[in-house]
């Protein structure tokens, strides 16, 4: 397989009324074409940020400060806006949260998917696609503003407008995260299948560790802006090393202790001002050392997989039980 995404070292920065916050603090990550990717981690560990920099569509107040990502032979922070607008157009696809910040109110779906597929698309063409997410009653649909659909059905519309012209990637920042629990199977399902069909890479950023494990090729692991552990999902998952990913384990549903309580992490993920020039985690982890609060860690392979720790494999860590296809998550 090729290498259809590389993070170079990437920093990104938001202005707040204290100063800069760093959210990405030299992140490095590959993506191989074909490949499904989770990206995992608490709130503020810099996922969203990693998702929004691919496509270089980061928010107002952010900005990126060093590094690059090169999407196939493109530089995405070295291109122009027409370049890379080009880009989002034919190439990237985009599913977030919550589907009505895809979607423009004003504006009946019908309409939102024909410029999607590129302006020009008939009723046949926006009908066949909203077939192909799973919406049958494509007259309807096409009819109906957003707010008239239920969460599921708006999460379908967003998720066809998003590959509308065949992307190489997908890009999906909690893609069921707001909807129902009965629908949430649904929608991740439509995603995986989609994705088998086209060929295209799929990156998943989410909280849900059984999710990743279960359907992911490969996970990425973030805290503190960077990428801590990264491999196979069965390795990872079925033998972490970095001490923030056993903890995350530790604390997922279905690890609970026989009281049925589950472990949090103790403390509170890191605000960074700058430049980490220690390991962000150290303040968290019962295993942290002097080295460990004085000086910043790099990565290294261990295991097949890559670790940014610096005492990486000396401590065993819980296994996450992997569901089997067809089996319910816990």
């Amino acid at each position: 397989m090729s290498v259809l995404l590389s993070v170079r070292n990437l920093v990104v920065e938001y202005t707040t009324q204290g100063g800069s916050v760093r959210a990405l603090d030299g992140t490095d990550l590959e993506l191989m074409a074909g490949e499904t990717l989770g990206v995992v981690g608490e709130s503020g560990s810099g996922k969203s940020t990693l998702g929004a920099a691919i496509g270089r569509i980061l928010p107002e107040g952010a900005r990126r400060d060093s590094g690059d990502i090169v999407f196939g032979d493109v530089s995405v922070f070295g291109s122009s806006d027409s370049r890379i607008r080009e880009m989002r157009r034919r190439d990237l696809g985009f599913v977030f949260q919550n589907p009505m910040t895809s979607l423009d109110p004003t504006m009946r779906v019908g309409r939102q998917v024909a410029l999607a597929l590129g302006g020009a698309a008939g009723r046949v063409e926006i009908e066949a696609l909203l077939l192909k997410v799973g919406l049958p009653d494509g007259p309807q649909v096409s009819r109906s503003y957003p707010h008239q659909l239920s969460g599921g059905m708006a999460q379908r519309v967003a998720i066809a407008m998003a590959i509308a012209r065949g992307p190489r990637l997908l890009i999906a920042d909690e893609p069921t995260a707001s909807l129902d629990t009965s629908v949430r199977d649904q929608i991740l399902d439509l995603l995986l299948s989609l994705r088998e069909q086209t060929g295209a890479s799929l990156i998943i950023l989410s909280h849900d560790l059984h999710m990743v494990a279960k359907h992911c090729d490969r996970v990425a692991v973030m805290y503190g802006g960077r990428i801590v552990e990264d491999g196979r999902s069965d390795a990872v998952f079925g033998r972490p090393r970095h001490p923030y990913t056993s903890a995350l384990i530790d604390s997922a549903p279905g690890s609970e202790d026989p009281d049925g309580a589950l472990r949090s992490i103790a403390g509170m993920p890191p605000v960074l001002w700058g430049r980490s020039d220690s390991c962000s985690f150290a303040p968290r982890c019962a295993s942290a050392n002097e080295a460990c609060r004085t000086q910043r860690p790099v990565a290294r392979e261990l295991d097949g997989r890559l670790i940014v720790c610096g005492r990486a494999g000396e401590m065993p860590g819980p296994e996450l039980p992997v569901p089997q296809a067809g089996e319910a998550r816990p």
